[in-house]
């Protein structure tokens, strides 16, 4: 190993540079190019693939310089054996002896750049370049992991306040069926005593509107409690659908068919994606799709569960699902990214919109048991 070239000046923060070269002129000669440039930089020499790999392996260089012709390797060697070290520097190669095609085969490895020696008056114009490109792909390296981990992050987020979410819907339910469900058919039991027994025709009148108000506060309790989480989810995903269907017809009046296997068992959290992107696609075409039918398909073929909800309503122009606060649609995407699935949107307008969520199902998971058609 030969010794360190030069000595950085104290008031600088010098570069600190890796020299692979055999030769001490050629050492002493790249030293004061860049010493003449203003380069504030400190130089390391070694001749041999062992001392090379040795340095590179006790501290971090900014750079790497070599001759391409060693004794017994060449720098391609040196870069094979450096390469996946956890913080590489770029490579600049420094020869006197080296072709084009070589050179070519040398960048397409990933050799930062090349210089011939009888141009030594460029290196610090190349090294630099090196330098900056090689500091700005580190940068977006970083970039690009501290995105993944802010995806991470956000989809770990989502998945958290979707559970959150279907658990408190899920307490609301029980507390309206249990409290004011409770409650408010004990009133009504009064109420009916009431409404028998009393002897002056004004009471027994207040007690019939009263009765009536109760129905309709009993009435709305239930939808609001099936809206939250239908009992009927305990039934199984394909009677939920159904149960969807058969409430959206009821409601809109508009026919609404279900083709689904007779059962589909899924995991609660795949079920649940899937019964609120039924619930939410009806809800959207209920609002604005003026449709005259509508089809829902449920499947679990080939490892996936899928389900598309499909009309044949005025469809949507491409800008109205990039609106800024059309969430509805994005909200769906990203809770079917919860449990590794997609959602996939296609309209044209005037001739409806398919909204299809698919969701990869585990490869020992559930499946169904047996298939039919079941349609409303």
């Amino acid at each position: 190993m030969i010794a360190p070239i030069g000595e950085p000046d104290p008031t600088d923060k010098p570069l600190l540079f890796l020299h692979l070269e055999d030769s001490a002129a050629d050492q002493r000669l790249a030293q004061i190019t860049l010493q003449r440039a203003g380069l504030a930089c400190h130089m390391v020499c070694v001749d041999t693939l062992a001392d090379f790999l040795t340095q590179l392996q006790a501290q971090t260089y900014d750079l790497v310089l070599a001759d391409y012709y060693l004794p017994g390797f060449t720098a391609m060697d040196a870069w094979a054996a450096a390469r996946h070290l956890p913080q590489c520097p770029p490579f600049v190669l420094l020869s006197g002896a080296i072709g084009e095609t070589a050179a070519v085969e040398a960048i397409r490895q990933g050799i930062a750049d090349y210089l011939l020696k009888d141009n030594m008056a460029r290196l610090p114009h190349v090294l630099s370049r090196a330098l900056e490109v090689h500091e700005a792909r580190r940068a977006k390296a970083q970039a690009r992991r501290e995105l993944e981990r802010s995806e991470r992050q956000l989809a770990e987020l989502t998945e958290h306040l979707q559970q959150s979410i279907e658990q408190e819907r899920a307490a609301i339910a029980r507390e309206i069926h249990d409290d004011i469900g409770g409650s408010l058919t004990s009133v009504k039991f009064d109420l009916a005593w009431i409404d028998r027994n009393a002897t002056e025709h004004q009471v027994r009148n207040h007690a019939q509107a009263a009765l009536e108000m109760l129905q309709h506060a009993l009435g709305a309790s239930q939808r609001i409690m099936m809206n939250l989480r239908p009992p009927v989810l305990d039934q199984g995903l394909v009677a939920a659908v159904q149960w969807l269907a058969e409430n959206f017809e009821r409601r809109t009046g508009v026919p609404t068919r279900v083709d689904a296997p007779a059962s589909i068992e899924v995991t609660p959290e795949i079920q649940v994606v899937a019964y609120r992107t039924a619930q939410e696609a009806l809800t959207n075409v209920g609002k604005y799709a003026q449709a005259s039918a509508v089809h829902l398909d449920l499947s679990n073929a080939e490892g996936f569960l899928t389900l598309e909800v499909r009309d044949n309503g005025c469809g949507m122009a491409a800008g109205q699902r990039d609106k800024p606060k059309a969430f509805g649609l994005r909200g769906l995407a990203e809770r079917a990214r919860t449990v590794g699935g997609w959602l996939d949107v296609s309209s044209q307008v005037g001739r409806g919109t398919s909204i299809i969520v698919s969701i990869p199902l585990p490869q020992d998971g559930p499946t169904f048991m047996t298939t039919a058609e079941g349609q409303q």
